[in-house]
């Protein structure tokens, strides 16, 4: 379908056309970076696991004991796929953007095509030797509100919805939907009124005021966080930083009685793990290490700024007419050595983390609360990130627009208030990161994609789907104890995709394996290059 394009840039200012209109439900995003499935005290499975009570987290748990508690929420394996997808209502491999976006415009951020964290961390963009595959080309420099622009998907905004709605519309923490020198950078041209330190940036140089958040001649890059300057020198943490601007920010619309929308993206719990200092000598004498110490730290600083978000809605007396959403954008980090702990474990009973199709990447915590109307408890109906898109405008009202991209996603408002038509527990949910993450082997991380249908779901290796369609071009020579290209697991049975059963459900595999070519194939979506032979990877149908 098609719509007007959106208005020109230079009409896209702060504040403009943010006017009064009359009183619909006020609307919190409140997005988490890396924070994996079992990072709270909230029961997201069928039980509580070890590595639930890690950490004190009692306004997640206040949130989720009045709200739909969804235990099969699913986003992309890394943050702007996922950011771009809410944003867009398309998944990631139809928008083509299947890896976060550089701070530089044009350059890629894959191990194998440089960008700024090749640049920190290796000190080359070249491709790495001896590798299979390499990267796709794919919209690098993320999604543009208006067309024309370079590996960009052209989309209309879910936040320029809104506020063409009369939503008072709020960005406060971390953007990363563009590169840097591109439209779509800047928030106020996607239709936010107010934008506080959203930026290029994936994550941020440093938390702490004592550092000015990365602004010192010393240690500026452009991953420094912006608009932050009264704190600068102090011992306010980052993420108190944030909640503080934003209830600030609440304070105009609350004024006026104007529906708001704030999205507030957090930061934390991404890299640097630095320690808030509120929090963290608790798990320092808990035994902790300093790494896990300082990471449960900055879980239990998330945990705080909800609690105030939530106090202030009680407090301005709007709590009753406030949805709350509360999503995190990417599985847990699991192969960071700064987390502490032992390595690739910090998501189980989940698979992998960060970067991975397998579960610990890409499932997801997610509960919602619409008060007044939530059915509380906890749903297992499969969900994805490209739903926030239609169940967003759902919920504010928003009827009949339309958009110049294909929506992927589908309103699972009725899932919330049990009204309703939600969408199909068998519809198929499609994950693909075919790109190598770090300049190092990640086995159960890089080249991936996926489909979950029902209880079922398929991984395709794509580095070995390559490897065996090519066996003559590839010596035997590593990686020899894994040698199906596509791997079986029920999620209901095995939620740790430990027992792949792919050999003892053929038609199962087969008919998930037609299932997910086919839609890449119908999106088009980035495949890697087979080194070896200079063409496109197989797709798993073509094996």
């Amino acid at each position: 379908m098609n719509k007007k394009p959106l208005a020109g840039l230079a009409a896209l200012l702060p504040l403009a056309a943010c006017s009064d209109k009359a009183q619909q439900p006020n609307i919190v995003f409140f997005l988490v970076d890396d924070f994996g499935w079992v990072d709270s005290s909230v029961q997201y499975g069928e039980e509580l696991y070890p590595n639930n009570l890690r950490f004190n987290t009692p306004n997640m748990q206040r949130l989720s004991e009045r709200s739909t508690v969804f235990g099969n929420a699913y986003a992309c394996a890394v943050s702007t796929p996922t950011r771009t997808s809410i944003m867009t209502g398309m998944n990631a491999a139809h928008t083509g953007i299947t890896n976060w976006t550089s701070a530089v415009r044009d350059t890629p951020s894959d191990a194998t095509g440089g960008g700024f964290w090749m640049a920190e961390h290796s000190g080359s963009g070249d491709a790495l030797a001896g590798d299979v595959l390499s990267r796709p080309d794919w919209n690098m420099n993320g999604i543009s509100p208006v067309p024309g622009v370079p590996y960009t998907q052209y989309a209309n905004s879910l936040v320029q919805f809104l506020k063409d709605a009369g939503y008072f519309t709020i960005h406060v923490g971390k953007a990363h939907w563009a590169s840097a020198g591109t439209p779509g950078v800047n928030p106020y041209n996607h239709g936010f009124c107010v934008n506080i330190a959203g930026t290029m940036a994936g994550m941020p140089r440093d938390y702490s005021g004592m550092q000015n958040y990365g602004n010192t001649k010393e240690r500026w890059n452009d991953f420094a966080v912006q608009n932050l300057v009264e704190y600068y020198g102090t011992e306010t943490h980052l993420t108190e930083a944030l909640t503080q601007e934003a209830l600030k920010a609440l304070d105009y619309p609350v004024k006026h009685k104007q529906p708001f929308y704030l999205y507030l993206a957090s930061y934390a719990t991404h890299t640097p793990i630095q320690p808030d200092e509120r929090f963290a000598q608790k798990y320092r004498d808990a035994g902790m290490d300093e790494g896990q110490a300082a990471y449960a730290s900055l879980v239990e600083g998330v945990d705080c700024s909800l609690g105030q978000v939530l106090d202030y809605l009680e407090e301005k007396g709007i709590a009753d007419n406030t949805i709350v959403i509360f999503m995190t954008d990417n599985g847990g980090n699991s192969e960071n050595k700064q987390k502490g702990g032992v390595l690739h474990t910090q998501n189980l009973p989940l698979r992998e983390g960060k970067g991975s199709c397998y579960e610990g990447g890409i499932r997801v915590p997610l509960m919602i609360y619409v008060p007044g109307k939530t059915k509380v408890g906890r749903c297992d109906i499969p969900v994805i990130c490209e739903d926030m898109f239609p169940t967003i405008l759902d919920m504010a009202g928003v009827r009949g627009y339309e958009t110049v991209q294909e929506l992927d996603g589908q309103s699972i408002l009725p899932l919330v208030t049990g009204r309703g038509e939600g969408p199909d527990p068998e519809r198929p949910l499609v994950f693909h990161y075919p790109h190598k993450w770090k300049p190092y082997d990640l086995e159960d991380i890089d080249f991936l994609s996926a489909v979950r249908i029902g209880d079922w779901k398929l991984v395709y290796r794509i580095s070995e789907g390559a490897r065996s369609a090519n066996d003559r071009l590839y010596p035997d020579s590593r990686n020899t104890a894994r040698a199906a290209a596509v791997e079986l697991y029920n999620l209901k049975e095995d939620i740790g995709e430990t027992r792949n059963v792919a050999a003892d459900y053929p038609e199962t595999a087969a008919r998930l394996a037609d299932t997910l070519s086919a839609r890449l194939r119908r999106w088009n979506a980035p495949m890697p290059v087979v080194v070896a032979t200079g063409k496109t990877a197989p797709l798993p149908d073509e094996l």
